[in-house]
């Protein structure tokens, strides 16, 4: 199976955000990864709405938008509107998740909820049929850079098996993004335990080549799935 890459343009330069983007797609990105970071659920404040927009504008990839807020429901019309085509929303954020997520839908784009370092697989079982996308947090969220959590590694064995399990076998089941510290030293063993997308940011902004950082996250050998 091919590896899904979203470039996170969190650790792109800003001040030439569009020509950032349009690179990673050239490069042989999947999606563009957007993190909304509120300065409260996180400690960092980051883009609104209008980013969103503005990529929209210079891209074809689907826009990936990962709300860290408090207080997602709110924002979510602002974020679709702009042209996100997934939304993803925390579990530790929601305390109506199931309503949230079916908003989402509503709204004509695909649902995803995020969890965190500490929150276990466990906590989406009731909501599993409900989302498209699963990310699981690798870092504590907030901030690029950070180093991958090793023990994300039998997390993303448990919620693979789970999505599989999740949905009968005529629906598509949720795609599974991992996010927080990989690169290339990881990628190929977070892979085999049943990721679907690495989101990446320094591991590719940070490189003066996108085109080989993409290919040597996604690398190119056949991925061999570790049983759960």
């Amino acid at each position: 199976m091919k590896i899904k890459i979203a470039p996170s343009i969190l650790s792109a330069d800003f001040s030439r955000l569009g020509e950032e983007i349009q690179a990673v797609e050239a490069a042989g990105a999947d999606l563009i990864h957007i993190d909304v970071m509120d300065g409260q659920f996180v400690p960092n404040l980051t883009v609104g709405s209008i980013v969103v927009k503005a990529a929209r504008k210079v891209t074809r990839l689907p826009l990936d938008v990962h709300l860290m807020t408090l207080t997602p429901d709110a924002l979510i019309p602002d974020y679709v509107k702009a042209g996100a085509d997934i939304i993803t929303v925390h579990w530790e954020a929601c305390p109506h998740l199931h309503r949230t997520l079916q908003g989402i839908k509503r709204l004509g784009v695909k649902a995803g909820v995020s969890i965190n370092p500490a929150t276990p697989v466990s906590s989406i079982t009731d909501i599993v049929d409900e989302i498209d996308l699963l990310l699981v947090m690798s870092v504590n969220p907030g901030f690029g850079g950070q180093e991958f959590i090793p023990k994300t590694i039998n997390k993303i064995k448990m919620a693979r098996k789970m999505l599989s399990q999740g949905k009968s076998q005529s629906a598509s089941q949720p795609l599974l993004e991992v996010d927080g510290g990989i690169n290339t030293k990881n990628a190929r063993q977070i892979a085999a335990a049943g990721a679907d997308i690495f989101v990446a940011g320094s591991a590719i902004f940070n490189t003066g080549d996108y085109k080989k950082a993409i290919r040597d996250l996604r690398n190119e050998k056949p991925v061999v799935r570790v049983k759960g």
